[in-house]
């Protein structure tokens, strides 16, 4: 289980995505909950069945409960806020000073270091593709001391996930 079954199970259109897949887990600078946190928040917002179940499986193993329903809450609140802000930047700047009257506590109390949480919504919002919130939690991570070298890594794992999960997707339709 976990990302050997995932490497395993990727068709040969996907070896690069296989050597990258392991390659960026076992060679990040990231800590352990911040790798797992944001394998796991990207995921799910890859939002294939095999690829978050084989996730999940050995991020089970490195993260504790609560780091594990914050990466999932990261997916989750930046699906609802990646789509707003990323709308709203497209439309006419008279949208700009409309307030969006959402809510989002969880990003004010994550249960988690805020840094790692800011991490794992950045990666989701590159998978996203929310400039406008990839700027913000790139903004907030570099401000506590996040480094680029940091950043871009969650950036890989973002990008090596969503991959997996587009392979995983081609094949069960094409089957």
């Amino acid at each position: 289980m976990g990302v050997d079954a995932l490497k395993a199970g990727l068709p040969g259109y996907a070896e690069d995505v296989s050597r990258n897949l392991r390659s960026t887990i076992e060679e990040s600078p990231l800590t352990p909950a911040q790798l797992w946190g944001t394998a796991l928040a990207c995921a799910v917002a890859a939002r294939n069945p095999v690829v978050l179940r084989e996730i999940a499986a050995e991020a089970a193993g490195h993260l504790a409960p609560e780091q594990t329903e914050a990466a999932k809450g990261a997916a989750t609140i930046m699906a609802m806020t990646n789509v707003y802000y990323r709308a709203k930047h497209m439309l006419d700047e008279e949208y700009q000073s409309i307030h969006g009257r959402l809510r989002m506590q969880l990003v004010a109390r994550p249960g988690v270091p805020k840094v790692d949480f800011e991490l794992w919504c950045l990666a989701v919002s590159a998978i996203n593709g929310c400039e406008v919130c990839l700027e913000s939690h790139e903004k907030k991570l570099r401000a506590a001391g996040i480094g680029p070298d940091q950043v871009n890594e969650a950036l890989r794992i973002a990008a090596v996930v969503h991959a997996a999960a587009v392979a995983y997707d081609a094949q069960s339709a094409l089957a």
